[in-house]
């Protein structure tokens, strides 16, 4: 069969700086989990546009909330021409009845074990509905993903493990993964890695300190694949394991991603996330610079506990950890998650319109704010830190301090800035 997968996108504006975004891999996996008899293109519309005329057997649909609707767009359009669509993802996954609507069937959660049986099954003419595994996808199983189709970006991402422990109340991750802990074979890893020509990898895993025996053991295996990695990693562990640190500069770690979340422990406490202590942020922060990487801090806003007073509070907590980028979001209640539920049980979601769920518009009622202060104190210290000239000043201060890595951190600054600019936080 031609198998043409997609992921949607619904906005056509590209930027210059699109090529820099973080790389997915997930269209690249099930491409990997295809027998070899199919023939497997890969349509990614953040970078380029779909061509409706060509003729497929079968058309893969990867969505997320946010590009739901376009999926559903994309899906209708082929069904029309007479072409089966199948779509999976963590919205199909999360949402199969409504999303079964504009599909001949649906794949729910991890595919390894139910994308070749389906793909037997369309051949056959007996697809079905729905597509589930009866049991966890085992770490062996999950392949290295195909690198030699799907490539828009300058680097390439890789994922080591699957399933998360931490059941933070916004997410959904370990919902769709599962709880528990998987790590693939490490040979596997650093094989995969090599095939790759980028000079940069991104891993795609929830965090790389879930489990730090693993990791420091891929670590050491990594050094000579000679590469930079950026990975998202915990508090608990980068704030106390210095030999972790030390492994992971030395296999080629150049940026950790930290999941702060808030300032407040409360708000902490709240959304269930065990593995951050806010007393621990500052030393996290420092003991990572100090082993020469960058940090960049994911906050979320319009959690419980926040009042207008939190916008500038963060702020000053962030030039003060000295931070060398920083993520700054609207709390989104996703379907599929506690948060969403509790939220719906309250009465406080005032939106149902997915094409709105993308972390910079506000869909509940904030607590203790309205939705324009949410917006508006949000927006502002963003464009305070991305600022032309806080930008570049702290792209002065990146470890290591070389002439390769101040351009490059100023690249990334502005590149920020002009999405921050650009599409978050409109009203």
């Amino acid at each position: 069969m031609r198998i043409l997968l997609v992921m949607p996108h619904p906005s056509p504006k590209r930027s210059i700086f699109s090529r820099f975004q973080y790389p997915s891999s997930t269209l690249q996996q099930i491409a990997a989990i295809t027998p070899d008899e199919h023939q497997i293109e890969i349509v990614d519309e953040r970078y380029e546009d779909l061509r409706f005329s060509e003729p497929y057997d079968l058309v893969g649909i990867s969505i997320l909330t946010y590009n739901a609707y376009r999926g559903y767009e994309i899906a209708d359009i082929y069904r029309q021409k007479g072409i089966p669509v199948v779509f999976g993802g963590y919205h199909a996954s999360l949402m199969p009845e409504e999303v079964k609507q504009h599909a001949d069937s649906v794949v729910i959660g991890e595919a390894e074990l139910t994308w070749p049986q389906l793909l037997l099954d369309l051949k056959q003419g007996q697809l079905k509905p729905f597509y589930s595994n009866s049991r966890v996808v085992k770490a062996e199983e999950i392949p290295a993903a195909r690198h030699d189709i799907g490539n828009y970006t300058f680097w390439e991402a890789v994922q080591a493990s699957r399933g998360c422990p931490t059941r933070c109340e916004f997410c959904a991750m370990n919902v769709v993964e599962g709880k528990v802990f998987r790590g693939r074979p490490i040979d596997s890893i650093i094989e995969e890695m090599k095939q790759i020509s980028a000079k940069k990898i991104f891993f795609a895993d929830a965090s790389l300190t879930i489990n730090p025996k693993y990791s420091k053991e891929l670590f050491k295996a990594m050094i000579e694949v000679d590469k930079k990695y950026h990975c998202f990693g915990n508090i608990n562990v980068l704030a106390r394991d210095d030999e972790f640190l030390r492994l992971s500069h030395d296999a080629g770690v150049e940026k950790w991603y930290l999941g702060i979340e808030s300032i407040s422990q409360q708000n902490i406490d709240q959304a269930g996330k065990g593995t951050n202590k806010v007393e621990n942020y500052a030393q996290a922060i420092k003991k990572i610079r100090d082993h020469d990487m960058i940090v960049t801090g994911f906050f979320i806003f319009g959690l419980d506990f926040d009042t207008v007073e939190t916008f500038d509070a963060t702020l000053k907590a962030i030039y003060e950890w000295e931070l060398d980028e920083a993520s700054f979001s609207i709390l989104t209640p996703y379907p599929g998650t506690r948060l969403f539920d509790r939220f719906e049980k309250d009465g406080l979601i005032t939106n149902y319109d997915w094409s709105q769920y993308e972390e910079g518009k506000v869909n509940f009622k904030p607590k203790n704010m309205t939705p324009d202060e949410l917006l508006d104190g949000i927006r502002r210290i963003a464009m305070d830190f991305y600022s032309v000239r806080n930008s570049v000043k702290r792209s002065f201060n990146v470890r290591p301090r070389t002439p390769s890595m101040i351009f490059s951190a100023t690249l990334t600054n502005l590149s920020i800035r002009s999405f921050y600019k650009r599409e978050k936080f409109n009203k």
